[in-house]
């Protein structure tokens, strides 16, 4: 079983919730860091916001950095679900 295979997200119930609950995340953290992006931006046009528009951005940053790696835990939390299942079946021969 290989990482980022559309197959490992329909394996069963918990493997598309688990697929579903991280797709919620993921859009959320996405909307946060274009909110972050969209104050900062607006921050920008008045001096005395220019130092919180800067820590927005680098919060919107944060928040964009942290989409691949929610990716990455989902992906490897749904193929340690399949190499069970797999372990599982074997085990009955």
């Amino acid at each position: 079983m290989k990482l980022f295979r559309h197959e490992t997200r329909q394996l069963s119930e918990d493997s598309k919730r688990i697929y579903a609950l991280f797709e919620i995340a993921h859009t959320c953290v996405d909307f946060g860091a274009a909110l972050c992006f969209i104050i900062g931006s607006v921050f920008f046009f008045y001096e005395s916001l220019m130092t919180p528009g800067t820590w927005l951005f680098l919060i919107g940053s944060v928040l964009f950095a942290a989409k691949p790696t929610l990716r990455l835990i989902r992906e490897i939390k749904l193929y340690r679900m399949g190499d069970d299942a797999d372990l599982a079946s074997r085990l009955k021969d």
